[in-house]
């Protein structure tokens, strides 16, 4: 098992490529199961979660270009021209929660599923009850069985349908099955997140008639008929805030480039707000901090607001800032696993409920630390980059989740960070 050794206090400098939107990329590769043909994705990101996916979609029958895949950057295509099998076994499900979305498709194009229940990261309940209501109001009939969902239909057809909350997942399944439904099928209360209109304009791309992408409603006039594309998968605008904020832990300066700004307007004007200086263009962000940041308070919220998947990494941050800091986590109910981490390279940091409120030391000390989920791996990733001292970070599976080789991202802009191989079994 391999882990990361950071030498901290090392200014960034240079530039550096966000990649593919791994929360874009997995619910695009579910949609090739919603008809025959060859589809090619560029800008696929290469990460352990994509490797999975792909993995799934051999198993129901497709036929992945592996060969494509292994070499960075290049077009990957898969042929979903017969599907050998409507089941997801628990063997590939259980190590990713995304694994789900290929219910609304084998529903769509097979009238008949059985896909496991899902797993993932450990960092709090995530529930596919919207997914399995949404279906049923669709024509759906739905059985739970030995941790399988056993479903089957005659042809879905439209409904209107409410989220008690916003679910990315459950919108961009419930898209997926309603793009060939009979009738119309309306999403009130829907996700807004640029993950799920990146699908939803993928799915119009191939042929599906869909209004509303961006907005709490969303439409879909369902048509007999999709065909295969080729489409470019969405830059992370996660992966893109975490290198603006490894500008806030190290100092220095960055251009991050194949970004998209817009997707992070408020991440950004909490990070101006902290200190950091910032300028955008249409694909670009640039970076600078040349002095200790400012506390600021951070409520996670559902798209537009700050992204829960950025909270972590900015503990990291508000805990060498000047001042006291509260930060709220309303999406996920056991999102602070990386504090007891953080504590241990000397934050000062104190969790009540569902909000921590850190009061900004001078500086962090290297440690040994272990990651507990994938954003949680990031916050110590940037923990390191600004601490005295040498941090190792164990279980960085994790981090191979989501981010495609970030080490050699950091190291190629100044950062000291290199992988080794753990000499403990964790």
């Amino acid at each position: 098992m391999d882990k990361l050794v950071i030498e901290g206090g090392r200014p960034l400098k240079g530039s550096i490529k966000v990649s593919g939107a791994k929360n874009a990329a997995l619910p695009m590769l579910a949609a090739t199961l919603l008809t025959e043909g060859r589809f090619t994705f560029v800008n696929l990101p290469r990460l352990r979660d994509v490797h999975t996916f792909l993995r799934l979609l051999e198993e129901l029958g497709a036929e992945i270009d592996f060969e494509s895949y292994g070499k960075a950057d290049a077009p990957v295509s898969i042929d979903t021209s017969s599907l050998a099998s409507y089941e997801a076994s628990y063997d590939l499900v259980r190590t990713m929660r995304a694994s789900i979305l290929v219910l609304g498709p084998l529903l769509s194009r097979s009238c008949q599923a059985r896909v496991s229940l899902p797993g993932g990261c450990a960092i709090g309940e995530r529930p596919v009850d919207m997914h399995l209501k949404g279906l049923e109001r669709m024509g759906t009939k739905l059985n739970l069985k030995e941790g399988y969902v056993e479903a089957k239909c005659k042809r879905l057809k439209g409904a209107k349908i409410y989220f008690d909350i916003p679910t990315v997942t459950g919108t961009e399944n419930i898209m997926m099955a309603a793009a060939t439904a009979k009738g119309t099928t309306i999403l009130k209360n829907a996700a807004r997140e640029p993950e799920v209109a990146a699908l939803g304009n993928m799915l119009n791309a191939m042929g599906a008639r869909i209004s509303g992408l961006g907005t709490a409603t969303i439409v879909i006039e369902g048509v007999k008929k999709l065909r295969p594309v080729e489409y470019s998968v969405i830059p992370d605008r996660i992966e893109a805030g975490t290198f603006v904020m490894a500008v806030g832990a190290a100092g220095g300066s960055l251009k991050i480039e194949q970004a998209d700004p817009s997707h992070l307007e408020a991440v950004l004007s909490k990070l101006k707000q902290a200190g950091l200086k910032i300028k955008t263009g249409k694909d670009w962000i640039y970076v600078e901090c040349k002095r200790r940041l400012k506390s600021v308070d951070v409520k996670t919220m559902p798209y537009p607001g700050f992204p829960t998947d950025l909270q972590a990494q900015i503990m990291a941050l508000m805990a060498t800032a000047s001042g006291l800091s509260v930060i709220t986590e309303t999406i996920f109910e056991n999102r602070f696993m990386h504090v007891a981490e953080l504590k241990r390279m000397g934050a000062d940091i104190k969790t009540e409920g569902r909000s921590a409120v850190v009061r900004g030391i001078k500086s962090l000390h290297g440690a040994p630390v272990m990651a507990t989920d994938l954003r949680a791996s990031a916050s110590l990733v940037l923990a390191g980059l600004g601490a005295e001292g040498r941090t190792e970070i164990h279980r960085i599976y994790h981090l191979d989740r989501g981010y495609q080789a970030i080490e050699k991202k950091l190291a190629s802009v100044g950062a000291d960070i290199r992988r080794e191989k753990a000499d403990m079994p964790y």
